[in-house]
């Protein structure tokens, strides 16, 4: 039995993870959780809401971390100082990779947990655009740069995931480096038109 709450929530965040993967989300309860994990449904609904948040802690301090990586950046574009933001806030996931790995491919599959990733993602986009904000970036460029610095994290980090032989900080120079490669080039046949 878990004598901690840390240990009984990592314990608990493990036993979901497992029988996500291995019986489905929509099929395990949050007792099944419980008991993998050796505590009491009650001590499941100490640390989680319900049986989606499991895969989602760590939200907060990736919020926090995110917004203060931002706050503390040397001074540049807004995607420059995103990637620097991203790059230390990335190491949150590489640390805890043996549960990031198995956690994406299970929410990729459940579309309730796609919906709460799409949900959670929308929030801390929101947080990293503020914090942009907080460092006078116009606000219209602010959310833009956060929305397309998001999208790029993300970008990496399925990357990550896909070819672990190169470390995440690695897939997130690249992708932002293509980033800017694509706004730096406009092919002649797609150039706008005169107006």
């Amino acid at each position: 039995m878990p004598r901690s709450g840390i240990e009984a929530r990592r314990r608990l965040q493990q036993a979901a993870l497992e029988l996500y993967r291995d019986h489905g989300f929509d099929q395990t309860t949050t007792a099944q959780i419980a008991a993998r994990a050796g505590v009491n449904e009650r001590t499941f609904f100490r640390h989680f809401p319900d049986k989606r948040e499991v895969l989602f802690d760590g939200e907060a301090d990736l919020r926090a971390a995110l917004m203060q990586e931002v706050a503390d950046a040397p001074d540049g574009q807004p995607l420059d100082i995103l990637l620097c933001a991203f790059r230390k806030a990335g190491r949150i996931l590489e640390d805890n990779r043996p549960f990031s790995e198995p956690r994406l491919a299970v929410i990729a599959r459940t579309p309730a947990l796609r919906e709460r990733d799409l949900a959670k993602t929308a929030s801390l986009t929101e947080a990293v655009a503020q914090a942009l904000r907080q460092r006078d970036v116009p606000d219209r460029l602010a959310g833009l740069a956060a929305q397309t610095g998001w999208a790029a994290f993300h970008h990496a980090a399925q990357a990550w995931i896909d070819d672990p032989s190169q470390s995440l900080d690695a897939h997130l120079l690249q992708a932002f480096d293509d980033l800017r490669a694509l706004s730096a080039t406009v092919p002649p046949t797609q150039a706008r038109p005169q107006t």
